[in-house]
């Protein structure tokens, strides 16, 4: 058992869940991440026995056919399996986030309906918020639901959907003039989020959806990240998530799915950062330059003591995050942080191991090379490092008003 990353006070069922997943990365994700991840190829396989284990209803309740585990037991398994591959963890995610709003935001017809299929991995679901012209400034988005009968036709573009060919649900947030008139309405109150159903695949997926084809990346291959666009789409009513009632609400429900996305990506840097330190360590003690192994050269061992330090911290403060929601209580700035301090560690943990590899670290036979491709995605997923500092100095300024 390796020293860093534990974790204290985890049940008996906790452990045996981490320790299924850790071999199921030992054994199926690292030894053919390498030629997948090249290839830009969706590791049908390993999704599969994810499905297997139980893993896309890992914390969907047990009435609905999961296995009704917390935040934190999902951050834990997230982080092993960002260890193996990134992009396997992000398959997940995104249809975590959706079956959390689900849970907290759904009407009881829609839990009914979508979470056991969640759960069992046959129906995955994808957030859609983000704009091509509209990133962190989510009150600037363009697309618009316009009210038709008993319904609603959605028009606009979407981007960045992780998750948008293969998913059958997507949450996405609109413009819906639901408060229009009032004075005193806040703009954040006049959006509305969509359950929008489709059929997996490019192309048109349900009259007026498109789905065009994959986007290319730097990293984060494998999993297809896509745009979405909807011209005249028709909605129910009842696809409002949370019902008809909760129209204007969709940008609170967002966030509270933000909040629990930071939780993972701060869980996702973590894994990278805990595989770029792992591969540090191993090569200094087998590299030997003027004589030694380079983990003996003074330089290289103050390296891997920065390392592991911030191994440790970030990990810390991602599961204090996530155990503060399992508890029910408010952990915007925590998430931040979690997501700030861990994001930013994994850049430069990995960046470090890069140059502990020296020349090797540049050829792709080496896995620190995607690693590198890899970890500056979490600076900007679930929001920048800028808004993670703009969320937590308000928290702060709220909390210590002089």
């Amino acid at each position: 058992m390796a020293r860093l990353a534990q974790t204290a006070g985890l049940s008996d069922l906790q452990k045996e869940i981490l320790s299924t997943v850790r071999g199921f990365v030992d054994k199926e994700i690292l030894p053919n991440v390498h030629d997948l991840e090249h290839a830009d190829e969706y590791p049908e396989q390993i999704v599969k026995g994810m499905a297997e284990m139980g893993l896309f209803g890992l914390t969907i309740p047990e009435e609905y056919g999961g296995l009704g585990e917390s935040l934190l037991t999902y951050a834990l398994v997230v982080e092993q399996i960002a260890r193996g591959w990134m992009s396997v963890s992000g398959v997940i995610n995104t249809h975590f986030i959706v079956a959390y709003m689900l849970m907290r935001h759904g009407t009881d017809e829609q839990k009914q309906r979508l979470l056991p299929k969640m759960a069992a991995g046959e129906v995955r679901g994808a957030f859609s918020m983000s704009e091509p012209d509209v990133g962190s400034d989510v009150a600037a988005i363009k697309s618009r639901a316009t009210a038709e009968g008993d319904g609603f036709r959605l028009n606009g573009q979407k981007m960045w959907l992780t998750n948008g060919a293969r998913s059958r649900v997507v949450a996405t947030l609109v413009k819906d003039d639901v408060s229009a008139g009032d004075p005193e309405s806040s703009v954040y109150r006049n959006m509305t989020t969509f359950l929008i159903e489709k059929e997996p695949g490019f192309g048109e997926t349900r009259p007026g959806l498109r789905i065009p084809g994959k986007l290319e990346k730097m990293g984060y291959k494998g999993v297809e990240t896509t745009e979405m666009i909807m011209d005249n789409v028709a909605v129910a009513a009842e696809d409002v998530l949370g019902g008809p009632d909760k129209r204007g609400q969709g940008f609170y429900q967002m966030m509270d799915g933000v909040e629990v996305g930071r939780v993972n990506v701060a869980a996702r840097a973590c894994g990278i950062s805990i595989r770029a330190f792992e591969l540090a360590i191993d090569y200094a003690q087998q590299r030997k330059s003027f004589g030694k192994k380079i983990a003996e050269h003074q330089a290289i061992a103050f390296k891997l003591a920065e390392m592991g330090t911030k191994v440790e911290a970030a990990h810390l403060l991602m599961v204090n995050a996530a155990r503060l929601k399992d508890a029910g209580q408010r952990n915007d700035v925590e998430a931040g942080m979690a997501k700030l301090l861990a994001s930013e560690y994994c850049a430069e943990v990995t960046q470090e191991s890069f140059r502990i590899h020296g020349g090797y670290g540049y050829s792709k036979e080496y896995e620190i090379e995607r690693l590198m491709r890899e970890a500056p995605f979490l600076l900007i997923g679930e929001g920048t490092s800028e808004i993670q500092k703009t969320i937590i100095s308000r928290g702060l300024l709220k909390e210590y008003r002089a």
